[in-house]
């Protein structure tokens, strides 16, 4: 099988519109899927020297922006929650620019119902993982409380991410339902 060639200067004409089309059905706004493939053509560009020539061109682009949505679904996701309070309380001059947080309790102040409870749900929790068959306990540990990526647990566990994401479902359903019983 012949080896692909690399040329960036035919990108724009020949994938740009591909690449967009594949993009806007993912994320479904403009100007972010244009920015995507902007990046991705930029990513191309840098990793040129990495590109083999076992697979087309396109299919290396395609490879470079899947990873791309995914870090933008990642990062819209882990800003979720993240709200800053911006109140005033007081309308005397003196006190202008302190804001409300300043009188918000300091959540990093743990009382000892705090840490009892933070110890009671950590029982609950070990107790239902105990529950739970052996590949979901593994699955749930490996991706909820150890934070390791997807690919990281596949390989390990020799699973496919659909499996993966089936197991972790019914790992996560089974675990509130037995929190729900057990520690509310």
């Amino acid at each position: 099988m012949p080896k692909h060639e690399i040329n960036p200067n035919k990108w724009i004409d020949l994938y740009s519109d591909y690449l967009f089309n594949y993009t806007i059905s993912r994320v479904n706004d403009r100007e972010m899927a244009q920015d995507l493939v902007s990046e991705t053509f930029l990513a191309g560009l840098k990793s040129m020297k990495n590109f083999k020539g076992d697979a087309s061109e396109r299919t290396w682009l395609i490879s470079i922006l899947k990873r791309k949505i995914i870090d933008y679904y990642r990062k819209i996701n882990s800003n979720k929650g993240k709200a800053e309070v911006r109140i005033g309380y007081n309308d005397d001059a003196e006190s202008e620019g302190d804001w409300l947080e300043e009188r918000v309790a300091d959540p990093f102040d743990k009382t000892a119902e705090d840490t009892l409870q933070n110890a009671e749900l950590g029982n609950a929790i070990h107790s239902c993982l105990s529950k739970l068959p052996q590949k979901q306990a593994d699955v749930f540990k490996m991706k909820t409380i150890l934070n390791y990526e997807t690919e990281v647990i596949c390989n390990e566990l020799n699973i496919t991410a659909s499996n993966l994401w089936v197991i972790i479902h019914r790992a996560r359903t089974a675990m509130a339902d037995c929190l729900e019983k057990n520690w509310l």
